[in-house]
């Protein structure tokens, strides 16, 4: 993940309008305060890396940029100690302003947010501030109103397999069409999470198809779905109990996951509306009370019964 890590921001596959907007506040010398803000590897801390790199030269970098994570100490202290002395002090024959990147400021307290807004009005002339998070939510409205705000969205798969492909040809990886689909369709637009069951996948098995991509990440594969819903809505209910249950133990399977994949392929059988919504009706009850940390095995009666009702039901208006 790292290695492959975008280093200037030509090299970045996404958010090309966020990405042509910021290229221009750097090339016009305007550039305010920023919030990036969207779902986990997207893109965020790339993208001002790379903008870090474009401003600066690679001797000046440490003392123009001062970079914090949650994984440092962010409290109000070092707002008000580190952070302050960082933006207040000049930068002596070099023209341009210094660059404070907070990653992760969605895990910054309440307080030490509210020490920021002074901080980032004050020192506006030498410094910027450049905040990232995952949810903008977490993050104070006065802060917000300080900054110019950016969403990275999840990333497309258009966009995701030729970046994934660069890196299997770098790596020389042995990936079939169907393992491609998979890795996109697992990692739902997070860049990150993309080359990581990548690399499992390959280091695991040697060859990354769709198979051993569902058994690397431990995801129910299309045809076992396919299989456990033949089972509820064609076998008696103790046939289907069981081999499910046996499917279940030999996989491994959650019934959590079970049960999110099924609710894809309901949407796609022929149902009657109103059975439908009563089968969704109680597969939502079977999720909740997942949640809770009830027992599967109930839960699982209980989603075959739902189906199995469903079923009698389809037959009796048939």
């Amino acid at each position: 993940v790292e290695k492959y890590r975008p280093q200037a921001l030509s090299e970045l596959v996404s958010h090309r309008d966020i990405l042509s907007t910021v290229q221009r506040f750097i090339s016009e010398d305007r550039l305010p305060h920023l919030l990036l803000y969207g779902p986990p590897g997207t893109g965020k801390t790339s993208t001002i890396l790379a903008c870090a790199r474009q401003l600066y030269r690679d001797r000046e970098f440490g003392s123009m940029v001062l970079e914090l994570n949650a994984s440092d100490d962010r409290g109000i202290d070092i707002v008000r100690g580190p952070i302050l002395s960082f933006a207040s002090t000049r930068t002596i024959f070099k023209k341009g302003f210094k660059l404070v990147i907070l990653d992760e400021a969605d895990a910054m307290t309440q307080d030490a947010q509210n020490a920021l807004r002074r901080v980032i009005e004050k020192f506006t002339e030498n410094t910027r501030f450049c905040l990232i998070c995952n949810y903008l939510s977490k993050i104070i409205p006065a802060l917000q109103s300080r900054c110019t705000r950016f969403r990275f969205g999840p990333l497309t798969p258009e966009l995701m397999v030729p970046r994934l492909q660069h890196v299997i040809q770098e790596e020389g990886v042995d990936v079939t069409e169907d393992g491609m689909k998979a890795l996109v369709t697992l990692s739902s637009g997070d860049m990150r999470r993309a080359l990581n069951i990548l690399q499992s996948t390959f280091m695991a098995f040697g060859k990354v198809t769709e198979e051993n991509v569902y058994t690397c990440t431990g995801h129910p594969l299309k045809s076992d779905i396919a299989n456990i819903l033949d089972w509820m809505l064609n076998q008696d209910f103790s046939t289907a109990y069981r081999k499910i249950m046996e499917l279940k133990t030999l996989k491994g399977l959650a019934l959590q996951d079970i049960l999110t994949e099924i609710h894809l392929f309901v949407h796609r059988v022929d149902f009657p509306p109103s059975i439908r919504i009563q089968l969704l009706i109680k597969m939502a009850d079977i999720e909740y009370r997942l949640a809770a940390g009830t027992s599967e095995k109930i839960q699982l009666s209980s989603l075959i019964a739902a189906f199995q009702v469903t079923r009698d039901l389809v037959v009796a208006e048939a």
